[in-house]
């Protein structure tokens, strides 16, 4: 099943990812946002796993393009598409680490306009609607 997905960070300009067309194993139209979580996490290690790792001596720059430069810098990271860590993710962990990430706040979820608050909530996913996941960034200081 086709899902578009959109990932925003809160007081940044422009979207981390806008608007991707991912295809996710769903076998039901209307799932929990458990299961959403999991398919996405499980669509998102199996494409990692999938791309290619650089292990050759040639030296291999890839520069980003000047327009979408600012963009990397505004998000903290630049990179230049080569992988670095050659370990393989546990796609159970992955998973693990998702849910209780949400359960602890640190990203929201919207399936359209409505937020999606519980892991047991259900959406229906034939409506075609984005799913955005929004990271929730936290206040640091102290008042002494």
């Amino acid at each position: 099943m086709n899902l578009t997905i959109s990932v925003k960070q809160l007081g940044k300009k422009h979207p981390i990812l806008q608007e991707k067309s991912i295809e996710i194993a769903a076998s039901k139209a209307v799932i929990s946002v458990n299961l959403l979580l999991h398919l996405v996490v499980e669509q998102q290690v199996n494409q990692f796993m999938a791309s290619s790792f650089e292990i050759d001596d040639e030296d291999k720059t890839h520069l980003p393009k000047e327009n979408y430069l600012p963009i990397l810098i505004d998000t903290g990271k630049v990179s230049f598409g080569a992988l670095y860590n050659q370990s393989k993710p546990d796609l159970a962990r992955a998973q693990e680490t998702a849910i209780q990430a949400f359960e602890d706040g640190m990203y929201a979820i919207f399936y359209g306009d409505d937020e999606l608050l519980k892991l047991n909530q259900e959406i229906d996913l034939s409506e075609n609607k984005t799913v955005t996941f929004i990271r929730l960034t936290f206040l640091a200081g102290s008042y002494w």
